[in-house]
């Protein structure tokens, strides 16, 4: 099946809830600042200041990690056996190792993220929910535009098994974040991995940040591309902060993750 790129982003386009999200993505194209610091400087900050989040899962909780590096071996085969009949390039799949293990090892109520795509992320936080059997997950995405039929292919490798809890939001970040905002009390996991523009990383971290939690936890991916994370760790100063390699891209975390409490935990996948 040929991808006709422009009828099917002229035909997003003429809905009404779709074009103001298409044309500030194309405003953010041209006129989005990189930030404080130049590429150089970002980078070789990242590079410098660069950890292993095996390590730090490892030092937490040695046995959930080996769990979670069994769960994302399982999500990889399951997600082959999806996008292998699927022609188009969905994007990839954040650090799911480690927000598994994130989710599992702090037991969260309520978890935020952007970005969605194919829905890698969004399968490793629903697996460990299930496992924790607590906890809601929202997600805000925006479809691919140059692809017929976008919305079938949000989360395309979630089985529906797995959906409860799930709430899924379509309209975009700046539309979908403060209705997510308004709908929970408090934000555990905030995880952002949409719109790589600083503007559209900084929209994102002031609407969402006055609902973390007292023990909330910030990962923001591809930090690479700006320096908007190395900006806001200089000028927040936060207590605890990690910056992280993961398939030769950059991700960076905010807060030290703690336990809700000690207790025995039993895997339920």
């Amino acid at each position: 099946m040929q991808n006709n790129k422009p009828l099917n982003t002229l035909k997003q386009a003429l809905k009404p809830a779709r074009f103001p999200v298409m044309f500030k993505k194309l405003l953010r194209r041209f006129f989005d600042t990189p930030g404080r610091h130049t590429r150089k400087e970002n980078l070789d900050w990242l590079e410098s200041n660069c950890s292993n989040f095996m390590q730090l899962a490892t030092s937490l909780d040695a046995d959930l990690w080996h769990e979670a590096e069994i769960v994302s071996r399982s999500v990889e085969l399951h997600a082959a056996k999806i996008l292998e009949n699927i022609e188009y390039k969905l994007g990839g799949g954040g650090a799911y190792p480690f927000l598994y293990f994130l989710t599992r090892y702090m037991e969260p109520d309520c978890i935020v993220e952007t970005g969605v795509a194919a829905g890698f992320s969004s399968y490793a936080f629903l697996l460990a929910l299930k496992a924790n059997q607590r906890g809601t997950l929202h997600s805000s995405d925006f479809p691919y535009f140059r692809i017929p039929d976008p919305e079938k292919y949000v989360g395309v490798i979630i089985e529906e098994k797995i959906r409860k809890g799930w709430n899924l939001y379509l309209d975009g970040d700046e539309v979908n974040l403060p209705k997510i905002a308004n709908a929970v009390d408090q934000v555990d996991i905030f995880h952002y991995d949409s719109d790589k523009s600083y503007a559209g990383r900084a929209f994102a971290l002031s609407t969402i940040s006055s609902s973390l939690s007292d023990r909330g936890v910030i990962i923001m991916d591809d930090i690479q591309d700006n320096s908007f994370f190395y900006d806001t760790v200089e000028e927040s100063n936060p207590g605890s902060w990690y910056v992280f390699r993961f398939q030769d891209k950059f991700l960076g975390l905010i807060g030290q993750p703690t336990r809700r409490c000690f207790k025995n935990r039993t895997t339920d996948k």
